[in-house]
């Protein structure tokens, strides 16, 4: 696809110090209908793309609401990963490869400008009235960058300014007018959540990110579903198990594929490339997650009926289904058990919920 090599380096630079998310991910989010410039007659390959663009904003922005307190109420959890961050994300219209960046343009009102395309519930940039479609302007007086490097650029600034100070001016545009915003820094798992475009069962967790694919998310169906796989996607990246497996690359090359709005699908022929986690490392993550969800407000007291079920559904014989790479059930559904047996002990004792 032309223009895709320079957006997965652009989306690469930014990854590494995106300061401006929770969860620094590629996604997308709709803009005042007012900001919108007057498209051009509509060709049937651009509503194509329009069509798929809403549907991952939709998506993405589901993820992104039901990650938020995951992210935000454990930062005690993932001592190593946790970063001082504003809780939004922002993108313009060179965020996207080829005939996306005119969808991006002409649908989502995108323009060189970096515009605030999701804010996590309960974020600093919530609290301050941080709105999807703001244009940002300035940072602490700095003006920010426009163009089609904005994202990195932008997050190199932003990531200097946040690392040693409570709050941030932020100059935004918004409507005909320009607004400040003192925007309170929230300290978080610094995990990016990202949403992947295949219909596989599955999901993928390389130490950075997790990504869940549609196919995963209409399967678990549920925001309660969806909140047990980001959980332990999020609770794999705590402990460590990619780079432990030494499947880093492998998980890391999926999610660069799949976060393409589209991906070259030949490439989940078979395993992927992946190997099976093993049930100790599985009923680890099972275990933490289970106080992941536990500290963010979720309920614990299905996760085991969720991953059986799912296991019934997707068993082990579907090649690049979910639990093809996580085959460890009987194992799982044990410790899981256990641990909720644990977690309500401490509710019930009003004792805080650490592991």
């Amino acid at each position: 696809m032309p223009g895709f090599a320079h957006w997965v380096l652009a989306t690469r630079l930014a990854a590494s110090a995106l300061a401006l998310a929770l969860s620094a991910c590629a996604t997308t989010g709709s803009a005042p209908v007012a900001n919108k410039p007057v498209a051009p007659p509509m060709t049937p390959k651009m509503l194509a793309a329009q069509e798929t663009l809403d549907k991952m904003v939709a998506q993405q922005d589901r993820l992104y609401r039901i990650a938020a307190p995951l992210l935000i109420n454990n930062a005690a959890l993932c001592k190593h990963q946790a970063r001082n961050l504003l809780g939004f994300t922002a993108k313009n219209k060179f965020s996207y490869p080829g005939e996306y960046a005119e969808a991006a343009q002409y649908g989502l009102g995108y323009g060189e400008r970096l515009q605030v395309s999701g804010v996590l519930v309960g974020s600093g940039a919530a609290r301050a009235g941080l709105r999807k479609g703001d244009g940002l302007i300035a940072a602490d007086g700095k003006n920010l960058p426009r163009g089609p490097h904005a994202e990195a650029q932008a997050a190199s600034v932003l990531g200097q300014l946040v690392s040693n100070r409570a709050t941030l001016s932020m100059t935004i545009a918004r409507g005909n007018g320009q607004q400040v915003l003192s925007v309170p820094v929230t300290r978080a798992c610094a995990f990016r959540v990202e949403l992947g475009n295949a219909d596989n069962i599955n999901s993928y967790a390389d130490g950075q990110r997790v990504m869940v694919t549609r196919g995963m998310i209409g399967a678990a169906q549920t925001d309660q579903g969806l909140a047990y796989v980001m959980a332990t996607g999020i609770a794999h990246n705590i402990l460590g198990h990619a780079a432990g497996q030494r499947s880093t690359a492998t998980i890391g090359s999926i999610i660069d594929n799949l976060a393409n709005p589209q991906p070259d699908l030949s490439l989940l022929i078979g395993s992927g490339g992946m190997r099976a986690m093993p049930p100790e490392l599985d009923a680890a993550a099972d275990a933490l997650a289970l106080y992941l969800l536990a500290r963010a407000g979720y309920s614990i007291d299905h996760a085991a009926a969720f991953w059986q079920q799912l296991a019934n559904q997707y068993p082990a014989t579907i090649l690049n289904a979910y639990t093809a790479n996580h085959p460890g059930t009987a194992y799982r559904i044990a410790a899981i058990e256990k641990t909720v047996g644990e977690i309500k002990a401490r509710q019930s004792a009003k004792l805080a919920l650490l592991p």
